[in-house]
Order: structure tokens, then sequence, then C-alpha cells
């Protein structure tokens, strides 16, 4: 894996886990039974990503198999922030998607 592609895979899961942090807290603001779906997906993507550039960014022997996994968490995150119209879960649903990309680059190398 070269350093770009491991520092845009850093840079992706980081601005994925800020875009998620920003969607529980907004999706908080009007929770109800609709959103709960949107917050556990939220929270869990968010603690992965954030995981997930740490142990990139040590180049842990470890990372594929961590991209793997989160590029899973953001594909199930990325569906269940589409369902919804607000524009949080729209930016998150996109972060969700670059995060899988270079996600799955890392994890293929």
């Amino acid at each position: 894996m070269t350093n770009e592609a491991r520092q845009k895979c850093i840079d992706e899961c980081v601005a994925c886990a800020e875009e998620c942090e920003s969607c529980i807290t907004n999706c908080c603001a009007r929770s109800g039974p609709e959103m709960a779906d949107c917050l556990l997906h939220c929270r869990d993507c968010a603690d992965l990503c954030w995981l997930c550039s740490a142990l990139c960014s040590r180049e842990s022997r470890f990372c594929g198999d961590l991209c793997r996994l989160c590029a899973t968490l953001c594909e199930a995150c990325a569906a269940e922030c589409s369902k919804h119209k607000a524009e949080h879960c729209q930016r998150c649903a996109e972060a969700c998607r670059r995060c899988i990309a270079t996600c799955q680059t890392i994890a293929s190398a």
C-alpha cells in the first residue's frame, strides 16, 4: 500500500467519522423511533472510522482487515442515512460512500 493510498484512507475515514458525529447530533435533536436505526448506524460507523484512521496512521498489519469491516459498516450506514431527507443524513451517506471506496482499496492491497 502506498503512503498516498493510506493517507487518502485516513482522510476519508476522519471525514466520514465527523459527518457521522454531526448526523448523530442532528438526529438526536429530532429523535423519534424513525431515527433510531440512523443513530445506531452512525454511532457504530463513527467509532469504527476513528479506529480505522488510527490503525492506518500507525501502519498496523491489521489495517486491511479493519478497512474491510469499515467498508461494510459504511455501506450499512450510507443505506440507512439515504432513507432520510435531512441534509445532514445525505451528507453522512455521501461521506460513507467516499470512505467505502478508499477502505476497499486498502483492503484489497
